[in-house]
């Protein structure tokens, strides 16, 4: 390859993963919240997952999460969940759903990075699915840790005021 050639590939990569993190958090933040229940099967923990603490011992996620940004507010009716606002039960629900739906959007982005197979020689295909994991997987595992610590909560309220 050219010198010219690598600087045209590395911007199409560039626009291509532009326009792939700025489509897909908006076509799912417009999908019904109905699709994105924590009790289906995609979304449920498995028994390795337990209460989240793989997560924090493992991963440490709790001395990083917070390093990560919070894309809902570039789209309008984005829900942010970079810090719990309050503790009303409606908002945990909706939080615990949002969360669900942050988890999808990461999981289709890094499912897109298969397309850059499509123009780039293969070695530069796997940089871009690396790219891809490394940027999408901390967020999955977020997502996945503040639901199981909502799950904790949530029955812990629902039983606190009957």
């Amino acid at each position: 390859m050219t010198t010219g050639e690598v600087i045209v590939l590395v911007a199409v990569n560039i626009l291509a993963w532009l326009v792939i993190h700025l489509s897909l958090p908006w076509i799912f933040t417009r999908m019904p919240a109905a699709w994105f229940r924590p009790g289906e099967w995609i979304f449920r923990p498995p028994r390795w997952e337990g209460d989240g603490g793989i997560y924090r011992r493992l991963f440490l996620v709790q001395r990083w999460k917070n390093l990560l940004p919070d894309g809902a507010a570039l789209f309008k009716g984005g829900f942010r969940k970079k810090a719990l606002r309050r503790r009303d039960p409606g908002y945990l629900e909706r939080f615990r759903l949002e969360t669900c739906r942050g988890e999808a959007v990461h999981w289709a982005v890094l499912a897109a990075s298969g397309l850059f197979f499509i123009w780039n020689p293969p070695w530069a295909g796997w940089v871009m699915v690396a790219y891809g994991t490394a940027a999408n997987l901390p967020c999955i595992i977020v997502q996945r840790y503040n639901r199981l610590r909502l799950e904790r909560i949530i029955p812990r309220r629902d039983k606190m005021t009957r």
